[in-house]
């Protein structure tokens, strides 16, 4: 592996990566990313009857995704709507593609 690749790989960079990947791959979290990225920015109460899915259920998953800050949350009044954060997802492919041209 060259000197730039291993910088890449620390255990810092691996802890970090291995949450996101985490936040990424769960069937119920990918959903939910599929379905704010078809509505662009919509409604928690929306997000969970339009998935047939109970509210603690979404609220967790959700909560993840905010902690990894796969999506963005913003509360309106009593309203919390979500949108995708396109700007995150990306740096991760990217970060995916340069590990992979590593190699």
């Amino acid at each position: 592996m060259s000197g730039a690749a291993n910088k890449l790989v620390n255990n810092k960079n691996l802890d970090g990566a291995s949450s996101v990947m985490r936040a990424l791959t769960h069937p119920i979290r990918l959903k939910l990313i599929s379905f704010i990225d078809q509505n662009r920015r919509i409604n928690v109460n929306k997000i969970y009857k339009a998935l047939k899915m109970e509210q603690s259920v979404a609220s967790q998953h959700l909560r993840i995704l905010r902690d990894e800050k796969l999506v963005n949350a913003e509360r309106n009044g009593k309203f919390i709507f979500y949108t995708v954060n396109y700007q995150k997802l990306q740096s991760v492919v990217n970060a995916i593609d340069k590990f992979f041209a590593s190699e």
